[in-house]
């Protein structure tokens, strides 16, 4: 299995920004330019972007298919995204405008029956489930749904082989924890998610900071990383994370 860096691009009211774990209070602003950022990023050589609709993410309806469209039809770049998917609807007007792979988070965990028939209609390489998660005090992986902004009671251990057993191929894991705050990825959740779902390309999101920590994710037998923050403010250049997925693999199973 491969390595693919996703640079990513969040939207809220149509400008580039980034919150901080999640928080819809605690946003930095980018730009209003995000066509050309997803073309320079397919000018640095990437394959692969990850695109977040934050408003749709909120209050559902998803908001982003004109640039979707743009983007697949203009950088040639292949585009996972998603952000208010709430029916299979929004699944299929989401492919239509262009993407590789609808990313399903909050309604994965509130509907996985829902979710995993989609697996099996649209396939596993059209749909790229989140599981976006925080530790609490007793050391379970709880999983926040709506914006991270409720908890849905459900943890990540107990739904996460459901997902497997139905042919789930992509597993989107940020920790919230470190979403935003450049520390790092959780290299302990990615070994734990490799027990979890051998087989399963995960990939790693929240944390990441340099090409080091993009390498640390490979080694560690994620099938990727998606880069954010450290993206978006030079703090680490695409063309350095892209190097990292020229290196030869890790002989270790995917997390």
């Amino acid at each position: 299995m491969g390595f693919t860096v996703y640079p990513a691009l969040d939207i809220r009211g149509g400008r580039v920004v980034r919150l901080v774990q999640g928080d819809y209070a605690r946003e930095t602003q980018y730009g209003d330019d995000p066509l050309p950022r997803a073309q320079a990023f397919a000018d640095a050589g990437a394959r692969w972007m990850h695109l977040v609709d934050l408003d749709a993410a909120k209050a559902g309806g998803y908001t982003l298919a004109p640039l979707l469209a743009g983007i697949a039809r203009d950088t040639g770049l292949r585009v996972q995204t998603g952000g208010g998917v709430r029916g299979r609807d929004d699944v299929a007007r989401i492919l239509d405008a262009g993407a590789a792979r609808v990313v399903v988070g909050s309604l994965a965990v509130r509907e996985p029956e829902t979710v995993i028939a989609w697996l099996a209609e649209f396939g596993g390489e059209r749909i790229t489930v989140a599981l976006d998660t925080r530790q609490d005090e007793a050391g379970v992986w709880q999983l926040p749904v709506h914006g991270w902004t409720e908890n849905a009671g459900a943890s990540l251990d107990a739904l996460l082989p459901r997902y497997v057993g139905a042919g789930l191929r992509h597993l989107l894991c940020t920790d919230i924890a470190r979403d935003g705050m450049l520390s790092g990825p959780n290299l302990d959740l990615y070994a734990h998610l490799r027990a979890l779902a051998p087989g399963v390309a995960v990939q790693a999101s929240g944390g990441v900071r340099d090409a080091a920590d993009v390498r640390d994710a490979r080694e560690a037998g994620c099938a990727g990383a998606v880069l954010g923050r450290a993206l978006l403010e030079g703090r680490l250049q695409l063309a350095d994370a892209l190097a990292v997925e020229d290196v030869p693999a890790a002989e270790k199973a995917p997390c």
